[in-house]
């Protein structure tokens, strides 16, 4: 995927669910993945001719799991002149060896947001951005008729009024192979996932059977993808129209 498509869609995203607004500073979630990298270039991309101003700061929240390289995330955002800022936490020793959680995936993500929210703010930052991409709505969504019973996933634009912050996903529109193929153009510096369980979540398992899905029954996942967007789930109103 080439770099004017990554804007295009992005911006698309942004301009249908109101998520930036003038003078906004928003933290981007930067777990040194594909996701949050490509998510980074974007948001540095639109910064220099989206019609209302806004800034952007990267933060890493370090679970503390050891073997995190960040110094090529770190020489990224030097080079593209973007605040980096990480987040030292013992979040995995709680985990693993204090709870010993067997399925510590729902726990890690409420602390990892609480780090990351509370370093935002510290940041003077009122959004923050995450880089959840197609695939993952689509996922999320499979997830939760599976072990919840109900046709939801989570919002484009999100406000926590506890914090005072609003959370975007300004990549929705974009798909997980689009970002295979951006990363892959651009060469970016992805850095390898420490996380013991990384490859063996309930996630995994969708993300598998998504793609199970789609090679039988080819584009099951555009049909999936729009049952979500005309689907009445909450916070998927399109609110472009209101600016």
């Amino acid at each position: 995927m080439k770099f004017q498509r990554l804007l295009s869609l992005t911006r698309q995203a942004i301009d249908a669910y109101h998520m930036i607004d003038e003078n906004d500073r928003i933290a981007v979630g930067i777990s040194g993945g594909k996701d949050s990298l490509a998510l980074l270039y974007a948001l540095n991309g639109l910064m220099k001719f989206y019609p209302k101003k806004f800034s952007i700061v990267g933060i890493t929240v370090d679970l503390g799991l050891g073997h995190l390289s960040l110094e090529s995330v770190q020489l990224l955002c030097d080079k593209l002149s973007i605040p980096y800022f990480v987040v030292t936490t013992d979040i995995g020793n709680i985990l693993f060896d204090i709870r010993k959680e067997s399925n510590p995936c729902s726990l890690c993500a409420k602390m990892r947001k609480g780090a990351l929210n509370l370093k935002a703010k510290e940041l003077g930052c009122n959004k923050i951005a995450y880089a959840h991409h197609k695939d993952d709505v689509i996922e999320t969504m499979l997830l939760s008729l599976l072990y919840e019973g109900r046709f939801h996933v989570f919002s484009p634009n999100t406000y926590l009024d506890r914090m005072d912050l609003s959370v975007i996903r300004p990549m929705i529109y974009v798909s997980e192979s689009e970002v295979i193929g951006f990363q892959n153009k651009y060469n970016l510096p992805v850095c390898k996932n420490p996380c013991p369980v990384d490859g063996h979540t309930k996630r995994e398992y969708a993300k598998n059977l998504v793609k199970q899905l789609e090679q039988e029954n080819p584009g099951a996942k555009t049909c999936m993808f729009h049952a979500i967007l005309e689907g009445n789930i909450d916070g998927w109103e399109k609110r472009g129209d209101l600016l």
